[in-house]
This record gives C-alpha cells, sequence and structure tokens, in this order.
C-alpha cells in the first residue's frame, strides 16, 4: 500500500513546472508504482553522453527520488582526490543532464568516496568513504541535507554507520529502499575483505538513517563469486545485483532477483543477458522509483572512456522502449 503522506503529494507534483531547485526535496516525491515488470525488456542501452561522462572512471551512480539529481563517482579533475562524488541536475525528465558539480568538502576527502544513494525524502545521503574515522578499509557513511536551492545543495557533516554496519573490512555500494508496506527503511550494501569476494547484507534504518540492529548477510543473493551494488525496486518486489558468478559474459553483469510478498527469500538468480549484459563490466545497477529507469555502469565501446554510465529503460505494459 502506498504510504498517505506521498500520495497527499500528488496536488503539489501536479502543479511542478520542471523545476527541481524551488521545492524542498520531500514535496517532490510522487507516488510508487506498484508494476511488477513480469514480461517486460529493458531497451539498448544509451550513454549519457559526453556532459556527464567524462575520459576518467565515471561510475556507481544514485537518481534523486525526483529523477532530477544524479549522483556518481568520479575521479575527473576537479576533485579533492580519488574518487569524489558529483552531481548534476535536469530542470525535467525530458531535459538535458547539466554540467556535473562537485559535493565539495563536506562530502568528498582526498581518499576515495562513492556509491551514492538518497533516502526516499532525499534527506539523507549515504555513501562509502575510506576517510579516517572509520571501523576499516571503507565505510559506510551518512549525510543530513541542510539546504536545497539554486546555488546547490548544502550537506552536513557525514556520520558513520557505526559497528552494525561497518568492520574492519570493505563496506561499499549501498542503496537505500523503503519498501511498500515496510515500517523503517533497508540500507543494502556489499561487504568483504579489501581486495576479495563481496557478499550482500542489509540493515534496517531508523527515519534519520541510525542502524536498528546489526547487519544480516543476504544469503539468497550471495554466491562463491563476487556480489555488490544491490538496487531495490520501491515495491520491494524486485532487486537488481552485480556479480561475476557462473553464467556472467564478462568481467561483471547485472543480475536479477524477484518475490511475491516483500518478507518471502528472494528467487533464484536470473542473468538479464543482452543489451545489458556484454563481455564488458556491466555493473553497479541504480533503478528510478517508478521501476522504469535503470543507470548502472560500463567500460562496452562507445563511451568517453574507461567506465561511463550508461540508462536503459523499460515499460510497465511489457514492451519493450524502442
Amino acid at each position: 500500500m502506498v504510504r498517505n503522506s506521498l500520495l497527499s503529494l500528488s496536488a503539489a507534483l501536479a502543479a511542478l513546472a520542471c523545476n527541481d531547485t524551488t521545492v524542498a526535496p520531500g514535496a517532490r516525491l510522487g507516488s510508487i508504482l506498484a508494476d511488477r515488470f513480469d514480461n517486460s525488456e529493458w531497451s539498448v542501452p544509451v550513454n549519457l553522453g559526453p556532459v556527464v561522462n567524462s575520459s576518467a572512471a565515471d561510475m556507481n551512480a544514485g537518481l534523486s527520488p525526483d529523477q532530477h539529481a544524479l549522483y556518481f563517482g568520479s575521479n575527473r579533475p576537479g576533485g579533492m582526490g580519488g574518487n569524489d562524488i558529483w552531481v548534476s541536475h535536469r530542470t525535467c525528465l525530458q531535459c538535458a543532464w547539466e554540467t556535473p558539480v562537485n559535493l565539495g568538502t563536506a562530502i568528498n576527502t582526498s581518499t576515495n568516496e562513492g556509491a551514492p544513494t538518497l533516502s526516499d525524502d532525499g534527506r539523507l545521503l549515504f555513501f562509502y568513504s575510506g576517510r579516517s574515522g572509520g571501523q576499516g578499509g571503507s565505510d559506510i557513511w551518512v549525510s543530513q541535507r541542510i539546504s536545497t536551492g539554486a546555488d546547490g545543495d548544502l550537506w552536513g557533516d557525514p556520520v558513520n554507520l557505526g559497528p552494525d554496519v561497518n568492520t574492519a573490512g570493505s563496506e561499499q555500494g549501498a542503496s537505500y529502499v523503503r519498501g511498500d508496506g515496510e515500517g523503517t527503511a533497508t540500507l543494502y550494501f556489499n561487504r568483504g575483505p579489501s581486495g576479495g569476494d563481496q557478499d550482500i547484507y542489509k540493515v534496517s534504518l531508523s527515519s534519520d538513517g541510525e542502524p536498528l540492529g546489526p547487519a544480516v548477510a543476504v544469503s539468497e543473493l550471495n554466491s562463491t563469486s563476487t556480489d555488490q551494488k544491490v538496487a531495490v525496486r520501491t515495491d520491494g518486489h524486485e532487486l537488481l545485483l552485480s556479480s561475476n558468478r557462473a553464467g556472467t559474459f564478462g568481467d561483471l553483469d547485472i543480475w536479477r532477483f524477484t518475490r511475491q510478498a516483500i518478507h518471502d527469500a528472494w528467487s533464484a538468480a536470473e542473468h538479464l543477458g543482452a543489451p545489458l549484459n556484454t563481455s564488458y563490466i556491466d555493473s553497479q545497477a541504480s533503478l528510478s522509483r517508478d521501476g522504469r529507469t535503470l543507470i548502472f555502469t560500463s567500460n562496452r565501446p562507445g563511451g568517453s572512456g574507461g567506465n561511463d554510465l550508461w540508462m536503459s529503460t523499460r515499460t510497465p505494459s511489457g514492451k519493450e522502449v524502442p
């Protein structure tokens, strides 16, 4: 069931033109579509182009709830060092993406930051970082949005999610979802030793982004290979992840899992095949809230160099998007 607080926003959304910067993030949430997309096919992926992508590594994206902002990791020039988190805005869903902006010293450091994911109200930003003050190699952190406006978003000092989530190993690939009917939010992430295989874990979160207990491995998602960067559809019935498990075309591919109810175990893995997957890296899936748009990382031919961000779409009717 769609939450009443989200339904009450429909009138405000109808009045929205195409300006993403004049309204608070919570007022820009649309109703959650519960389409299962059972027979849908993903369209041929399209490179997001040279405004978003660069000759550096551009990867690990997260869409804002209204799809007007694209947060992603990049080691392009102009950053603080290593991989930084950048954001590109657009003023409507059909509008072009604007030149990406570095999130600055509140979020980025001279170490690596990446895998940004926002809460459903756009108020919290989760990401991984190798900065000092953590539990191990890289940890999951959360920052609260202080303000938003024409001059950009202002984020608060990041807070480490602590030992319920982070360990002496490496935690990365955070993905936030508040599943339909769930009383709390869930943060999925991957954990593993530095340089080793990774598994998928999850933890329940409070409305302020605080863990509500120790993270647990999601056994039905994990294999003896590397499993990373989950994306969950908002109704909680579909999950995508990156893996190099048996059956993969290349380095990493995107796999799909489904379930009939939010408390059911996930199904067996389904390889999504071509055109999403190739013999190159195809990974780090990010789904829009309505489940129609997929942003992912690939180094396939046709990009700007190295890893790029690509987009594929589908329709709830089950017909392939041209």
